[in-house]
């Protein structure tokens, strides 16, 4: 693990991180549904877009779905959702090296030889 910066820049970089919006977990999906169109059978007809959010709650998965509209806002909370696991790997680390910085530890028992 890096160990850059002193204690009180790890506690800014911290809280800076701790900054987002709204955030939700899962995956938006756009669908678009082909048929043959009943008048020409050589065409296709086109359905859609469709957009479709997933998620998993109490280990089944959800979907619901959504608006074009409420896809890209929903879309924009899921993006916040991994910029936030992000940085929860980093705060992780940040505290880590904090901790270790500003805490005596147990001294080790010198080895027989």
């Amino acid at each position: 693990m890096k160990k850059t910066g002193s204690p009180p820049r790890r506690k800014q970089r911290y809280q800076r991180l701790a900054k987002l919006g709204p955030i939700l977990q899962g995956t938006i999906t756009q669908r678009v549904i082909e048929r043959d169109a009943a008048a020409r059978p050589a065409k296709k007809k086109t359905y859609g877009p469709y957009y479709q959010w997933t998620w998993k709650r109490k280990g089944k998965t959800v979907t619901v779905n959504l608006s074009a509209a409420q896809a890209k806002v929903y879309q924009r909370a899921i993006d916040r959702h991994r910029q936030l696991e992000a940085i929860l790997e980093e705060m992780r680390e940040v505290s880590l090296a904090l901790l270790e910085e500003t805490t005596t530890g147990v001294k080790r028992r010198k080895r027989k030889q």
